[in-house]
């Protein structure tokens, strides 16, 4: 089992120098807050220099201090309440405009996305899930949306997509039970990590199945368990999680397999059209029931 970063460097301390030992103090009773630090406003608020900052995460073996930042930032959205991260996030915002800075946020978080994620591990899983005999969709808490929103458009393209929906521990063993070799198991979690969800995608590698796992960091508890693993970030907005960058990704798989099922895509839509028009699914948008006929169309009518 991996361990507490918090637990790390209160095993070092004794090991720091005098500034570093200051430092971790700090981080030790203030992480919430530290993790959103620049490295020079820390040094400033525990009475150091910037250097030893950065010092100080290389002896905590991180390549620099962002990669110790994005660790604190990890480990305090699993630790937090949920009223503890409406307070860190309400101080990160301030008073300024609410609107812009989640959007910019969000903005952020794709283009991090975008330039991180594994192009060969997303072209796999692609591969892996067009091939499937059976794929299984698993989403828990927050994450339940994005396996919802992935299994209403897959069904388009595929005829053997199970939604595992997950109200109890024995339940969900019951639905995923039948899954083996040849079936694809999609996890999908963020923060908070759901205990449940380790379970199902634990039990599918052991059973057999290959298991894409779309999740915010290789930390991630369901990562181990992962043969394609798809980080997209995420992060708190409030009590509640950002899942801006995780959908993006959710709609370039749902994109890519469409294309690699056009064909058989094609038709089924076909199908469907004439069905929803058949049995008024939809509202009908033409000129005409919205009274937007031009003289020329009235008169030829």
């Amino acid at each position: 089992m991996k361990r507490d970063l918090l637990e790390i460097i209160a095993d070092r301390m004794p090991s720091f120098s005098k500034g570093q030992k200051q430092i971790a103090r700090y981080i030790l009773e203030h992480y919430d807050k530290a993790a959103y630090m620049t490295a020079a406003k820390l040094g400033a608020i525990v009475g150091v220099s910037e250097s030893t900052v950065v010092r100080f995460a290389i002896e905590l073996e991180f390549e620099g201090y962002p990669e110790l930042q994005d660790a604190l930032q990890m480990m305090i959205r699993t630790r937090l309440t949920s009223v503890q991260r409406m307070q860190v996030q309400n101080q990160l915002i301030g008073d300024g405009d609410v609107l812009a800075k989640v959007l910019e946020s969000d903005v952020d978080r794709i283009r991090h996305t975008l330039q991180a994620l594994d192009r060969g591990a997303f072209n796999r899983a692609v591969e892996k899930i067009a091939s499937a005999k059976r794929i299984y969709i698993i989403g828990i808490r927050s994450s339940s949306t994005l396996a919802s929103f992935m299994h209403f458009n897959f069904r388009m393209i595929f005829d053997n997509t199970i939604f595992v929906q997950t109200p109890s521990r024995s339940e969900m063993f019951e639905e995923i039970m039948r899954i083996g070799e040849g079936d694809v198991m999609i996890a999908i979690s963020f923060p908070r990590y759901s205990k449940r969800i380790g379970n199902a995608v634990e039990f599918a590698r052991k059973q057999g199945a290959e298991v894409v796992a779309l999740t915010d960091s290789e930390q991630a508890p369901i990562a181990e368990f992962a043969n394609e693993l798809l980080i997209a970030q995420s992060g708190m907005a409030s009590f509640v999680d950002s899942l801006v960058a995780p959908l993006s990704v959710v709609n370039a798989l749902i994109v890519a397999l469409s294309k690699h099922k056009q064909d058989e895509l094609t038709g089924r839509l076909h199908a469907l059209e004439q069905i929803w028009a058949d049995y008024d699914v939809y509202e009908k948008n033409d000129r005409e029931d919205f009274g937007f006929m031009t003289e020329r169309e009235r008169r030829r009518g």
